[in-house]
């Protein structure tokens, strides 16, 4: 058993619980191997390696094909090595074989999985609150002064959107060089983005408000007030209207509420509030 938190071992009886159910908070990634293989002995090294380097980004969960049988024969498992991922539940991808380091890190990106910051890291992020108008016109100075930095201009794209500016975010977006325009931070911003656009035409929020009240079982009323309200910056106020829907119905609209979470976990950058709600819409799941 690896020292390392994110390096697990999972038995048939384990699966479950820290596979499946882990993997609707963080991506699991499943290698099945046994200790008479070559191929594992070379693959092995790197996955624990990239656990460690990602810090927490994914779980690396190690499934010995001797003593588990029943897994291998659940999942088809022909060769070994054979990894998997599986995230919010399902799995999603995978491959036999032993891929060299540089693959396994383009296979983890493909799947949004980014190395996290180091633990130590996390208080630096807790900066005092700035007031986010105060914080474009201060960017917008910056990117003037300097136009041939780009990475003004993404932040001055995220400045806009908290205040609601979606459309001039956008064209900032949209003016990325390419190197740029696949960073974290602007992935969040086009995800941002794609809730925004789905309140054109929408209704104002207190109207959507008295539509809750007259009528609480209105789960398109409830959908677009939480798209208000993750717009606006009001993270938690959003996702308990999500969680109220899928409550009420997970099947409402081919399992929007389940769709809309996860889409909103992946653009609030809040990890204790995304952390809070995701076991919560996984105790709901798993009723």
């Amino acid at each position: 058993m690896s020292a390392d938190p994110n390096v697990i071992d999972v038995t048939t009886e384990t699966f479950e619980a820290q596979v499946l159910q882990q993997s609707l908070q963080v991506p699991v990634l499943v290698d099945f191997w046994a200790a008479w293989c070559g191929p594992c002995k070379t693959l092995g090294p790197i996955l624990e390696k990239l656990a460690g380097e990602y810090n927490g980004a994914f779980v690396l969960a190690k499934v010995d094909v001797d003593r588990e049988q029943q897994l291998a024969a659940v999942f088809q498992v022909r060769s070994i090595p054979t990894v998997m991922l599986v995230k919010d539940g399902q799995l999603v991808d995978g491959f036999p074989g032993a891929l060299p380091e540089a693959q396994l890190r383009e296979f983890l990106q493909h799947h949004g999985v980014l190395p996290g910051a180091p633990a130590e890291e996390a208080p630096i992020e807790a900066a005092a609150p700035v007031d986010p108008h105060a914080e474009v016109l201060r960017l917008r100075k910056a990117a003037e002064a300097e136009p041939g930095k780009p990475e003004l201009q993404l932040d001055l794209a995220l400045a806009l959107l908290a205040v609601g500016h979606a459309h001039e975010a956008e064209q900032l977006l949209d003016a990325l060089p390419a190197n740029l325009a696949t960073d974290e931070r602007a992935v969040k911003a086009r995800a941002r983005l794609a809730f925004a656009a789905q309140l054109r035409d929408a209704p104002p929020p207190e109207v959507l408000e008295s539509a809750i009240a007259n009528n609480p079982g209105d789960l398109r009323a409830r959908h677009l007030l939480g798209v208000h309200r993750l717009v606006a910056g009001q993270s938690e106020a959003a996702l308990e209207q999500f969680l109220e829907m899928l409550r009420r119905d997970r099947g409402f609209e081919e399992g929007l509420a389940k769709k809309t979470l996860i889409d909103a976990f992946r653009v609030i950058e809040d990890e204790d509030l995304v952390g809070r709600y995701r076991r919560r819409m996984a105790s709901l799941l798993l009723v």
